[in-house]
């Protein structure tokens, strides 16, 4: 049935939702047998790339001239680096640093979401090293001592990492105890469930498959509704000074 014009996605100066009848696929440079959904890039105003990648069975992702994250959100890939082969499975993730070679195949049909973005070195600091892991294994703690909302970090706290990367569970009832304003942006794929989002002056209903966009100091709340957890993977730029990258 046509839709008639009506969509839950919103473009605003501060934030985006795009729901996935919304969504545009497309091809980018080295792509065999995959596409690309892309959510957020500099276009937006965003300072990252993020996009779900959709592979054939065999398909291919591509290189990139950033430093890129993959998560599995279905299916399964294989990550190949430097002659040595590692396969991702569903929530398996791979961090690869700026400049390493790489491949990644899929073994099936597969959904990845994938995020890229041009590293801020510092001097002092050795550049971040390749990480291949899955969220399973990855230890879980409470945001603000709230037992129903857990978090995981897929990437170390470390100065030479630039950016986090989380996962976040949220029981049925549970949300953040605080409106939230600050100097990050993110990127967020709803993974598991779904609720209320509060972005800027407006509510949305939000539920997996979802992708949100938040822009420094964009007010965000989010509160979980429904009789299942609901879950998302969320980027923000990190542990770099706020004067980083300007031109003098």
């Amino acid at each position: 049935m046509h839709n008639l014009g009506l969509t839950r996605s919103s473009h605003q100066p501060n934030h985006l939702l795009l729901t996935a009848d919304t969504f545009v696929r497309t091809t980018l440079p080295g792509m065999k047998a995959c596409s690309a959904i892309v959510h957020a890039s500099p276009a937006l105003g965003a300072k990252f790339t993020e996009y779900t990648a959709e592979f054939e069975a065999g398909g291919e992702l591509g290189g990139t001239p950033a430093q890129r994250l993959i998560f599995v959100i279905d299916g399964g890939v294989k990550l190949e680096v430097n002659g040595k082969a590692s396969e991702l499975g569903e929530r398996g993730y791979a961090y690869l640093p700026e400049g390493l070679q790489h491949r990644v195949v899929a073994a099936k049909p597969s959904r990845t979401a994938v995020i890229e973005k041009p590293y801020q070195a510092l001097a002092s600091v050795e550049r971040p090293h390749l990480i291949v892991s899955n969220e399973g294994v990855v230890s879980s703690h409470p945001l603000d001592d709230d037992p129903s909302l857990q978090v995981k970090c897929l990437l170390p706290d470390e100065m030479s990492f630039d950016f986090a990367v989380n996962t976040m569970v949220y029981q049925p009832g549970a949300s953040l105890s605080m409106v939230e304003m600050h100097v990050m942006e993110h990127g967020l794929v709803m993974l598991e469930g779904g609720g209320i989002y509060r972005l800027g002056d407006s509510w949305y209903p939000v539920t997996a498959g979802d992708f949100i966009w938040m822009a420094p100091w964009c007010p965000q709340w989010f509160g979980a509704i429904g009789k299942v957890p609901a879950k998302y993977l969320i980027y923000k730029d990190w542990n770099r000074h706020p004067l980083a990258g300007l031109q003098r």
